[in-house]
């Protein structure tokens, strides 16, 4: 199955954080550089992805970026969302909200690790949802 899906910075981050090839956010992220996964995004969520995994207390070669990053804009959709009025906890989450909200047609899903941060709704799941949704 293919989905697509909007991913918060929070997962990138992990992911490439990560040591182990088994922990969700590595297979998200393994899932999205495969094709099984189509990610979705918007340029100021492509312009925060960039800004957050280059900060020095990370440590992610700049190689390692610019290939995460142009795989997720060559393999991905550029979206140019509409304002929703929604407020939600942290502000710097709307464009992730507002991403998936344009794309709900296609059944698309926000993933992040920081789901508290948005509202309850089916399709704002963590990255192990997305896997098993995936598996289904």
């Amino acid at each position: 199955m293919i989905c697509y899906a909007v991913i918060d910075t929070n997962v990138l981050v992990s992911a490439l954080l990560s040591s182990k090839d088994d922990s969700a956010t590595v297979q998200v992220l393994s899932k999205v550089l495969t094709g099984e996964i189509i990610p979705v995004y918007s340029n100021v969520i492509t312009k925060e992805y960039r800004e957050v995994l280059s900060r020095k207390k990370f440590g992610f070669a700049g190689g390692t970026i610019d290939y995460l990053l142009s795989a997720i804009e060559k393999y991905g959709i550029l979206v140019n969302p509409s304002p929703s009025g929604i407020i939600l906890p942290d502000m710097k989450d709307l464009p992730f909200y507002e991403v998936v909200l344009e794309k709900r047609d296609d059944e698309a899903y926000l993933v992040t690790g920081n789901i508290k941060h948005f509202p309850k709704e089916p399709f704002v799941v963590t990255p192990r949802e997305l896997l098993d949704i995936l598996e289904r």
